[in-house]
């Protein structure tokens, strides 16, 4: 009996969790030559240098950045908080990034870090 409980309070943590995620107002994909084909395929090109930004999140070579609120929005620029997981890490780290358009495409910015810079990168084809 107690197995047959387990099981929905799983799942209701696992939709509230959902729940509490944001996602961007932006259509389709944008990310750098190795971050578009993973968008394309599912798979990995192995790439040290892979970059993709969509609604959901940021995905990096070494890391994963979901999206949890957006703060704020003008135009095409984007104020989140995100939380970032590295490659192998169980716990994962609030953070807060500025997306901004360009003519090249986004670029994403920490809060935290002004040197961390990733991008321009591009819509996907």
């Amino acid at each position: 009996m107690r197995g047959h409980l387990l099981l929905p309070i799983v799942f209701l943590a696992a939709l509230s969790t959902a729940a509490n995620a944001d996602t961007l107002p932006i259509k389709g994909s944008y990310g750098n030559k190795d971050g578009c084909a993973y968008a394309k395929s599912g798979e990995s090109t192995g790439s040290d240098n892979f970059f993709l930004l969509t609604s959901e999140g940021i995905t990096t070579a070494a890391s994963y950045c979901e999206i949890k609120k957006v703060l704020k929005t003008e135009g095409k620029d984007f104020t989140a908080t995100v939380a970032c997981q590295a490659e192998g890490e169980e716990s994962s780290n609030d953070d807060t990034v500025k997306i901004t358009s360009g003519p090249k495409g986004y670029t994403i910015g920490f809060v935290a870090d002004a040197a961390i810079k990733w991008g321009p990168l591009p819509l996907c084809k």
